[in-house]
């Protein structure tokens, strides 16, 4: 497995979302492609605290996220050149949302997938958006209050298997995975296949997430937001 095995993982996680500038000793001379975005959101948060070291790894953390170029990863790299007070700030509203629920709303079953997003908490709700039946939820029938999720379904999942394929070591792993992700029940075919393999699966997981997260964090900068605070992993 690569650097950041599933303890590793946990540990940053609470790193970032303690905001106690933690953050530094978890990532130093540890940064790579497994943990850019969920790395780059501690960081945010370390500057702004003046956490000694973390100016030079928010530098790191940013170039390395415009190298490799994933969907979300120029955002990122943009706010943290901008908190390095190197870059214009991006005009873009703070909302204390949970990129990992916005990503179940945005790439859910596309028939029960979807939701809202409360614009004042931050807070994401599944399901409908038909605001008629707010009533029935218990919740605020503004329409000005809530952003529309709109569940854009498994494609980029999807490719989040092929792409991963292509980054297994083992020729005969792969191509039994290439072979599982034909045809319908792709997902469950490649995961039972992974699962005789408990590191790939994990390291899958890992690589999974990095990307949803990515991609959660473009369609909130499309919309006008961004993440902010320990909300965000």
């Amino acid at each position: 497995m690569g650097e950041w095995d599933a303890n590793a993982v946990e540990t940053l996680r609470r790193a970032v979302f303690s905001s106690d500038g933690s953050i530094v000793e978890v990532v130093r001379g540890r940064l790579n492609d497994e943990v850019l975005q969920l790395a780059g959101d501690g960081l945010l948060d370390a500057v702004a605290q003046g956490v000694g070291g973390a100016a030079e790894l928010a530098a790191e953390c940013a170039a390395a996220l415009r190298e490799r170029g994933w969907e979300g990863d120029e955002e990122l790299a943009d706010q943290l050149v901008a908190s390095l007070g190197q870059g214009a700030t991006p005009m873009l509203r703070s909302l204390p949302v949970d990129l990992e629920e916005l990503a179940s709303l945005l790439e859910g079953d596309p028939v029960w997938g979807g939701g809202r997003m409360d614009l004042k908490t931050g807070e994401c709700w599944p399901g409908s958006p038909d605001f008629e039946n707010f009533d029935d939820d218990g919740l605020d029938d503004d329409e000005d209050r809530w952003l529309y999720v709109e569940c854009v379904g498994s494609r980029d999942g999807y490719r989040d298997m092929e792409r991963f394929i292509d980054t297994v070591g083992d020729p005969a792993i792969a191509d039994r995975l290439e072979i599982a992700i034909s045809g319908k029940g792709a997902f469950r075919r490649f995961k039972d296949v992974l699962s005789r393999w408990p590191d790939e699966l994990e390291r899958y997981y890992q690589f999974s997430g990095e990307r949803q997260r990515g991609r959660a964090r473009a369609w909130l900068a499309e919309a006008g937001y961004r993440p902010a605070g320990a909300a965000r992993p």
